[in-house]
């Protein structure tokens, strides 16, 4: 028995196919994962997010080991592009075209419908770009390369030459733009029809039986029953079978081991808060993937599937994410003259999710920097490298909320030893080597000063002083010399990077109050001045402090750093942190800077110092705001009042980390255009065209990056300072617990007057415990009571207890 539709998927990078046996379940994959998102983008001309469409095939049968590519067995039914291919008319005009392809769209449906009988149609689609997508009964006696000529002379279209291959995909987009599906199309027929090449009269007609799908695994034995065959849902997500991802979660999350009857409570409740964020949120979903563990009865698993449904949403996990990053192979880069047409099938492995966003989508110089240190560590070097741009691009102001402030940043890249954190070094280096280049000139003319003075020590005059604008600022550093430093930037933006973060722990451990505040108000970009009575003292006067910080260090050497949790430094820093690499084998070929990578970046950060001005971004504004909103409300509904204030200043880091990504797609659409010196030459002639180009690069795929920047930052903050940020707000140091209002205290309020006329030591005790906490001691009420007696509040009896006078 042969089926039509099949969905392609990958393991491990090749290409598989699975049938699809129900409308329900095909509407399903139309519609499940981003495929509305997606095809709106590819619709606004991002064409490198076609390949995250769900893709199908409606004309071969898979190889015996469920493989697509060279198969040669052919299907039932025929799939065929109907493409807009317009030959311009003399004089005629962008718009004239746009018109006549309107046109055309709308005629074409009609006019297939009203063919159908004859055509023997079974489905027609909108395609994601160009026209139109259609499956018709084939015509046994011809071959396929016939079927298709013969389709497109019956319809009086133009035959696609580049498109007769039996094994080609079509990337499908969503139940909107599904103009027709006949159910014949999911019908179980036997197949006679010849291999791809041969003839029926040539050969003798084969019965071919397709491999059956095994559920969670994408693949099957000839002659096995079909347990896929009639789920309600998909069973994979992403062309990744739901099985694999649950068992490399357990490898990734728990040693490879599966929940036992002593902990499958836990662990299944911990699964299903992590899989609800790619099943849609819904029970049904979730109960059909997640397994019975270690003879789990179903109710109760189901019962911790609805407890994990009802807890609090806090965005993508990294537990999951980690977890579909092992998964999914690293997309290999499309080789110089290739020319993948609409729907043809592209053998590279599908794109690398970044928490959601395809390596290949991000710009120039990011996508250099994730690739100099690989996949895994993605956040953690796009989060070390915001702070180097913000430097680079000293001269852009972005409006956030109304206020216009400079790409002020401070990052903190958080691991264990040997975690990878040393890789991300040489990607800060290359993106701040021209600015690294003019502070070593700078600072061989201070050598020189200081020679000079020196030799002339005991003369009469001596050298002046330069004043250089040295911006790449060493952590190691006392207060007075980094104030002076920072003066003399000519109102630029400086920067720092340290490797280990307990530089700074160390050399400012008596000042660390000093340099929360000098980070803090650089990350705000207001006045900073320090006074000194003494002539040769350090006086600074700095109208704006601009001074972005890259920090790498372990978990603890975060909390030395970030030691008060209510003064506001902790919730300006950005915070990553890096997978845990513990059991993860030694790469044959790990990732490292190449010659490629650091030119690539080295241009984009040349561009950067040459944009001026101050821009408003309303798509990424409108971004923030929902997302702030989102937040407010999930908070609000679980009384979160720590994730609720962390909410704030995380909106205004992650619009400036964007903004960041989006210069760097301007810079990247720059130097395609008309090369580096081109691009620098363009943007010296016109000072507001990076602006224009902003504006237009406020896609899709830079509002979904705000979202993965956004939740990785909140999530990270909440998952190092929680505890600590409650516990803080709780003291009695901190005042803020009022909010605000005044403490009106009555007469039950003391210790004395919440006590009877009579009392015993132990409701003392107990009233004291209510009053001023847990710490009371027994001491401490013996001691109080007997201030009380020298007092004349009370007396002494002669039972022990006590009376009030």
């Amino acid at each position: 028995m042969t089926m039509s539709v099949h969905m392609i998927y990958y393991k491990d990078g090749v290409k598989m196919m699975r049938p699809v046996h129900t409308r329900e379940e095909y509407l399903a994959l139309r519609n499940g994962g981003e495929q509305q998102a997606v095809v709106q983008a590819v619709r606004q001309g991002d064409e490198s997010r076609k390949s995250s469409l769900v893709q199908m095939n409606y004309s071969c049968l898979p190889n015996d080991d469920g493989t697509l590519k060279g198969s040669k067995r052919m299907s039932t039914t025929v799939g065929m592009d109907v493409d807009w291919t317009p030959s311009p008319l003399p004089h005629e005009g962008e718009e004239q075209i746009a018109a006549r392809k309107e046109e055309w769209l709308k005629k074409v449906p009609e006019m297939v419908l009203s063919k159908k009988d004859a055509l023997g149609l079974l489905m027609l689609e909108r395609s994601a770009s160009k026209g139109f997508h259609l499956v018709f009964r084939r015509r046994e006696e011809l071959s396929q390369e016939d079927n298709l000529r013969w389709a497109s002379d019956l319809l009086g279209v133009e035959y696609d030459k580049g498109a007769k291959d039996i094994t080609r995909v079509f990337f499908t987009t969503t139940e909107a733009e599904l103009i027709y599906l006949d159910d014949a199309i999911f019908r179980q027929t036997p197949s006679q029809l010849p291999l791809q090449g041969e003839s029926s009269h040539s050969q003798e007609l084969q019965h071919t039986t397709p491999l059956t799908h095994r559920e969670g695994k994408g693949e099957g034995l000839p002659g096995e029953g079909l347990p896929g065959e009639g789920l309600p849902f998909p069973t994979h997500y992403h062309g990744i079978p739901f099985k694999d991802i649950v068992k490399k979660y357990w490898e990734v999350n728990n040693n490879g081991f599966e929940p036992t009857q002593g902990d499958r409570d836990t662990l299944t409740y911990q699964l299903a808060c992590d899989l609800r964020h790619i099943c849609g949120r819904n029970f049904e979903w979730l109960d059909q993937v997640i397994p019975c563990y270690d003879g789990f009865p179903i109710e109760e698993k189901r019962a911790k599937i609805k407890s994990a449904l009802s807890s609090e949403f806090n965005g993508f996990p990294i537990r999951l994410r980690n977890v579909l990053n092992s998964l999914t192979p690293d997309p290999s880069p499309k080789g110089e003259g290739s020319s993948y047409t609409d729907d043809e099938e592209i053998n590279a492995p599908a794109p690398l999710p970044l928490g959601g966003l395809g390596l290949k989508r991000l710009p120039q110089g990011i996508r250099d920097s994730i690739d100099a240190v690989g996949p895994a560590l993605a956040m953690p070097v796009v989060t070390a490298v915001c702070p180097c741009i913000g430097t680079l691009a000293t001269g852009v102001t972005l409006d956030v909320h109304g206020q216009k402030k400079g790409l002020n940043l401070i990052s903190y890249i958080a691991g264990d030893f040997a975690s990878g954190k040393g890789g991300i070094d040489p990607v800060v280096e290359a993106w701040m080597s021209e600015i690294v280049a003019l502070d070593k000139m700078y600072q061989m003319q201070e050598d020189e000063w200081r020679a000079k003075k020196r030799a002339a020590k005991n003369k009469k005059e001596q050298p002046e002083e330069p004043k250089l604008p040295v911006r790449c600022l060493t952590l190691n550093n006392t207060v007075a010399n980094l104030a002076e430093r920072l003066a003399n930037t000519e109102g630029k933006h400086a920067f720092s990077f340290t490797p280990e973060a307990d530089t700074v722990a160390q050399k400012w451990k008596s000042t660390m109050s000093d340099f929360s505040v000098m980070l803090r108000q650089s990350y705000d970009g207001t006045k900073y001045e320090r006074e000194a009575r003494s002539a040769d003292a350090v006086n600074v006067h700095i109208e704006k402090l601009l001074w972005n910080v890259c920090m790498c260090g372990t978990p603890d050497a975060l909390y030395r750093v970030v030691s008060n949790y209510t003064d506001g430094f902790q919730s300006r820093i950005a915070v990553a942190r890096t997978p845990d690499n513990t059991f993860a084998p030694l790469e044959d070929k790990p990732p490292v800077l190449t010659d490629r990578q650091r030119e690539r970046i080295q241009q984009v950060a040349h561009l950067l110092p040459l944009m001026y001005g101050e821009v408003v971004l309303p798509k990424l504004e409108a971004k923030g705001r929902e997302w702030v909103e989102r937040i407010r409300l999930e908070t609000m509904k679980n009384d979160d009042r720590t994730r609720a204030r962390q909410r704030f200043r995380v909106c205004v880091t992650a619009q400036r980390m964007t903004c960041c990504l989006m210069l760097c797609k301007v810079c990247e659409t720059l130097i395609q255009k008309h090369g580096l010196s081109g691009a620098e030459a363009k943007l010296k002639q016109q000072p507001n065209l990076w602006k224009e180009m902003l504006l237009k690069a406020q896609t899709p795929t830079m509002m979904e990056a705000y979202d993965v920047i956004a939740d990785s930052l909140l999530e990270n903050a909440l998952y190092f300072f929680r505890d600590r940020i409650e516990n803080a707000f709780l003291s009695r140091d901190y005042a803020g617990g009022m909010h605000g209002e005044r403490q009106k205290r009555g007469k039950n309020d003391s210790i004395f007057e919440r006590l009877d006329i009579q009392f015993t030591f132990e409701q003392a005790m107990q009233h004291s415990v209510v009053v001023k906490g847990a710490n009371v001691t027994h001491n401490t009420v013996r001691q109080m009571l007997k201030n009380w007696r020298k007092q004349g509040l009370v007396v002494l009896e002669e039972d022990g207890n006590y009376r009030k006078l």
